[in-house]
């Protein structure tokens, strides 16, 4: 499938964005994933689903696993690549929540060194596009309470605050929303 919304253009696995490409991970991006997923600053926001990654080894492992389930669409990991530099960034990820698995979850990590910049919500913009695309109706972000960064990202994606549960990984979180009809778009933007 391909489809261009303003400033998101989505060509089966890849999603472009004036700034960034989200591409299937890459066995070459182990120590890029390293920088994020073994930052502790990142990682104490992520545990239970993913502990922080002490060594290349083990992150090349764990994206083997990734690499190895098989989610449909629209779920997916994506690198987040500058696509002016082709440095890897970040990581984004559509997945289905846990419990029961009915709920979208949209997580965002980025490298420290990337932060502040906007990344973020431009990856949590072309993700929710090519959610809605792909026939969902809404998705989910859940943020840890003390997390403000988080919350203040899902805020800038267009997300509103839904309120706190315990339903998903065992922790009381904050539940933000967005909806298809809810998704801002910005005004177009030339590749």
């Amino acid at each position: 499938m391909t489809n261009s919304n303003d400033r998101v253009l989505i060509e089966g696995q890849r999603i472009r964005t004036p700034r960034l490409l989200l591409r299937p991970w890459a066995d070459q991006d182990a120590a890029a994933a390293l920088s994020v997923f073994g930052d502790e600053h990142v990682a104490r926001w992520l545990a239970p689903a993913v502990d922080r990654v002490p060594d290349v080894e083990s992150m090349r492992a764990l994206m083997a696993r990734w690499a190895q389930q098989r989610v449909a669409p629209p779920s997916g990991r994506w690198a987040v690549e500058v696509a002016e530099s082709g440095e890897v960034i970040g990581a984004l990820a559509l997945l289905p929540l846990p419990p029961d698995e009915l709920d979208l979850e949209i997580g965002w990590q980025l490298a420290p060194s990337a932060w502040g910049q906007g990344y973020a919500v431009e990856a949590g913009h072309a993700v929710a596009h090519y959610a809605f695309a792909s026939g969902a109706d809404e998705i989910f972000a859940v943020v840890r309470p003390r997390n403000a960064r988080g919350a203040a990202t899902a805020r800038r994606v267009g997300m509103e605050w839904v309120g706190e549960t315990d339903k998903y990984y065992a922790l009381t979180l904050q539940v933000y929303r967005l909806r298809k009809g809810d998704l801002h778009l910005p005004g177009p933007v030339g590749f």
